[in-house]
């Protein structure tokens, strides 16, 4: 079964852009490659709060996360080298194209007061991330579970050359930017 929002890219957003952009080839239309859903811990809080949130990360995703660990010692912030302070999940195929349905359909119109992504978030090379406030707006996560809500930055890498590009691509596969 092929997701719907690789459908769409397939049927509209890929004729759209090459008309908009003058590609002659579709191999030229800028398209996704991987998405990065990381959640970073503090540790020294609760040894349960690093539980909860790979769990919480594995239900959104839909696959197990990948521990991040300190690579340098911090006194200052009570950091040893090789501390767990995080985890990611990094997406491909089906399941980034269903996770983005869900964020763009779902879970973003379930923020309070939402009025757009930031359309300023590109990093020069086409791939754009996004920060969240908490996990609860996500329908995997139940809130009623929810100790201590924990934020996340998602990254969309797209291979798009210019910031403009990777625009028109998200904004054609539905992401609300902020006008």
């Amino acid at each position: 079964m092929i997701p719907t929002l690789k459908e769409k890219y397939k049927s509209t957003v890929v004729p759209a852009l090459k008309e908009a952009h003058g590609y002659k080839n579709p191999m030229q239309v800028p398209r996704i490659t991987k998405v990065v859903v990381n959640m970073s811990v503090n540790t020294k809080v609760d040894k349960d709060a690093f539980k909860a949130v790979t769990d919480d990360l594995a239900r959104i995703s839909g696959q197990r996360p990948v521990t991040t660990k300190a690579r340098l010692s911090i006194s200052n912030f009570g950091l040893r080298e090789g501390m767990p302070i995080g985890a990611k999940v990094t997406l491909r195929g089906a399941r980034m194209f269903e996770f983005l349905d869900r964020l763009i359909n779902v879970a973003l119109p379930r923020i309070r007061d939402f009025r757009g992504v930031s359309s300023t978030a590109f990093d020069g090379r086409g791939s754009y991330t996004l920060g969240l406030k908490e996990q609860t707006i996500f329908p995997e996560v139940n809130p009623d579970n929810v100790k201590r809500t924990q934020g996340m930055d998602i990254t969309i890498v797209t291979t798009a050359e210019t910031d403009a590009e990777a625009r028109d691509l998200l904004k054609h596969l539905g992401m609300p930017f902020a006008s």
